[in-house]
């Protein structure tokens, strides 16, 4: 685990924890799947309650038969920077992601494999020392802000969804969440919000609605949809 330390304020660097995984897929223990996975992406704004509904349909049907990948896990490393500039990097933007690494993921879990999925650390905004391994299921489920926007990612879903909910209840779930659990200060979530949420939302995340197939309002508080969305997971789990 990541030995937590008090960060100065002269912007010195640290040194990357050695990992204790590896990223590479199991491809070699896999077993050819009968059928190929059913893909589902659900996306949206920062706390719009995508989290929510993709968690959700996770603990209704199992390990056994869902599998849940968070793009969040595919912060791309930043282990040769200051904690003031990691601090200070725009999370909601593309570059943030590691793009090539969650496609080779879905391409290992899609032939039967599993893979080790990065645990990412928002303490220190880097990934930590650990891992978790991600089976191969009939249902991947695929969330995160901008899942609908990586033109690779996005061919490879079944069913895309968009969850659509406005922005002051986002902002108000966002200063909630980030300083009962994540113990910053508001004014350093509106400031960030404000810089790098609010325009990245304008400009990736909003535009990405349109290559939906499905759009929720609300997200986790829309519970019609959220049967109809189980409804149809279990129907797939339960195919032959």
């Amino acid at each position: 685990m990541i030995t937590r330390t008090a960060w100065p304020s002269d912007g010195v660097f640290y040194k990357h924890p050695p990992l204790s995984c590896s990223f590479v897929s199991t491809a070699s223990e896999a077993e050819p799947p009968a059928k190929r996975p059913y893909l589902i992406g659900v996306s949206g704004g920062s706390n719009s309650g995508k989290t929510t509904i993709a968690t959700r349909l996770a603990e209704l049907m199992g390990d056994e038969h869902l599998s849940l990948i968070k793009l969040d896990s595919y912060y791309v490393e930043r282990p040769n920077e200051a904690m003031e500039v990691r601090a200070a990097a725009n999370y909601d933007h593309p570059d943030a992601f590691d793009w090539d690494l969650m496609n080779d993921h879905l391409a290992a879990l899609s032939a039967g494999a599993s893979v080790q999925v990065p645990v990412y650390d928002y303490a220190i905004h880097d990934r930590s020392d650990q891992c978790e391994t991600v089976r191969a299921a009939k249902v991947i489920v695929v969330e995160g802000i901008l899942v609908l926007w990586e033109p690779r990612l996005r061919e490879r879903f079944d069913l895309k969804i968009f969850v659509d909910t406005p922005p002051d209840l986002r902002i108000i779930r966002r200063l909630r969440r980030d300083v009962a659990e994540r113990g910053r200060t508001p004014e350093s979530i509106l400031d960030q919000y404000l810089t790098t949420v609010r325009p990245s939302h304008e400009l990736f995340i909003e535009p990405s609605k349109r290559y939906a197939d499905v759009i929720v309002p609300e997200g986790g508080l829309n519970r019609p949809a959220l049967e109809v969305l189980l409804a149809r997971v279990r129907e797939l789990a339960n195919a032959s």
